[in-house]
């Protein structure tokens, strides 16, 4: 199971895009709302329990400090994956403040509102023991690169006075 965890439901509309592509993969997950600042206690037994409660990945969703990643990771054993939300400086404090961790207590990060990123990113690590899953996300890929290849087929049809291809 992966644990999804934002500072606010105000994080949702980010966190979200972590929650679909974990449904689309069909991969359990749970989903909170604890603030590093404003319920310590609970972010901090949140942590502790969390292996215990089945959760392999936490992906933590935090704004402005951009504590809750950092509390996380200082509490267990089990990968953090940090999400920078955007805000009062287009996210490159929470970036900061999430990557900026100590020796020892480490926090994976993906770029700011890169929810669907960190998904990703915590499925591979799920992916590593389950090779159903491992199928999962390579047909995704796959889907990405097919994509792409039918953008540069239709853009090979618009046509201006001077394009060459």
């Amino acid at each position: 199971m992966i644990s999804i965890i934002m500072g606010s439901t105000s994080d949702l509309p980010v966190m979200e895009k972590a929650a679909k592509f974990l449904d689309e993969m069909e991969i359990p997950f749970e989903m909170n709302a604890l603030s590093a600042h404003r319920t310590p206690d609970e972010v901090e037994q949140f942590a502790r329990e969390a292996e215990g409660r089945g959760v392999r990945v936490i992906i933590a969703g935090a704004g402005m400090a951009a504590a809750l990643p950092g509390v996380i990771a200082a509490s267990t054993t089990l990968p953090v994956i940090g999400v920078p939300i955007k805000g009062m400086l287009d996210g490159l404090d929470a970036m900061l403040s999430i990557i900026q961790m100590p020796p020892g207590i480490p926090v994976a990060t993906v770029g700011v509102n890169g929810a669907l990123n960190a998904a990703i990113l915590a499925a591979e690590m799920m992916a590593l023991s389950d090779e159903a899953l491992a199928a999962k996300l390579k047909a995704y890929k796959q889907g990405l690169k097919e994509k792409i290849v039918k953008a540069n087929e239709e853009l090979s049809q618009v046509k201006y006075k001077f394009k060459v291809n």
